[in-house]
């Protein structure tokens, strides 16, 4: 017997070994996570980079030197921060997503439920998983784009927070998503019909103040829109919403889909055979 259990006494019969937080169980599964998509970086990380890189330089060469500047700011350093934030979502839900749907078909999903991991730990571990990957690519995209876009930050502390939240609420909906689906096909719907409108039409590529007073009101409950538009605050100080009640509405939708994710997660809806 090694030296260190040599005294080790095992707890009484019925008595649980972990107690708490398995903080050793979510960081092996949260460590499992990220190993996910870095051994994948090519297509995880460099790819959404290039295809924002696309983006930006379509705009920028057929519409960019037109068009005029949108609050006294570039067009092409206005457009910058969205396109990050739409990397940051996309990707975000993408992995968790694609985690949770992958398991349930290859039959090995038992590994998350059968290890001493409480439901809330298992969605823990899962969500920030998406969370650095989303992460990671904001970081990616924000490299790529500066010498081209010439974006500063005006407000760091809303750079971090609104990429937070957004990948959070991405990474759970991820989850939920991967949960609900039985194949690819419903994943791609909930992206293409879902995520893809709703992020592109919240002023990704516009200024929300330039749509017609009953356009403006319908963004205003897009939760995408106050993700964007505070991207966008902190990157160039300007915004079209109300800065304080997006931050609170983005915090209150990571908070609500990460709690529903635990309640989802627990109940073992199509997890469980």
């Amino acid at each position: 017997m090694r030296p260190e259990f040599d005294h080790y006494t095992p707890p009484p019969y019925g008595r649980a070994r972990i107690t708490g937080v398995n903080w050793l169980g979510v960081r092996t599964l949260l460590v499992k996570e990220v190993r996910r998509f870095t051994g994948l970086y090519l297509q995880t990380i460099l790819a959404p980079v290039v295809t924002t890189l696309l983006y930006f330089a379509i705009f920028s060469l057929a519409i960019g030197g037109s068009r005029p500047a949108v609050h006294g700011i570039p067009f092409i350093t206005f457009l910058a921060p969205g396109l990050i934030m739409v990397a940051i979502v996309q990707n975000a839900f993408a992995n968790t997503a694609s985690s949770i749907l992958g398991s349930k078909m290859q039959g090995n999903i038992v590994d998350l439920l059968m290890p001493p991991l409480s439901s809330g730990e298992v969605a823990s571990a899962v969500i920030l998983g998406g969370v650095c990957r989303g992460m990671a690519v904001g970081v990616a995209n924000l490299v790529a784009l500066a010498p081209f876009a010439g974006i500063d930050m005006a407000h760091p502390w809303a750079v971090i927070y609104f990429a937070l939240m957004a990948s959070v609420s991405l990474s759970a909906a991820g989850v939920l998503s991967g949960i609900w689906a039985e194949k690819f096909d419903h994943m791609a719907a909930v992206t293409n019909f879902i995520i893809l409108p709703l992020s592109f039409l919240s002023g990704s590529f516009y200024s929300v103040a330039l749509l017609p007073p009953a356009f403006q009101i319908i963004n205003h409950f897009n939760p995408f829109f106050y993700l964007i538009d505070g991207m966008r605050f902190g990157f160039i100080g300007v915004a079209d919403g109300p800065v304080l009640i997006g931050a609170v509405v983005c915090g209150l939708t990571a908070a609500v889909l990460w709690g529903v994710c635990h309640l989802v997660i627990r109940s073992g809806w199509r997890l469980k055979a």
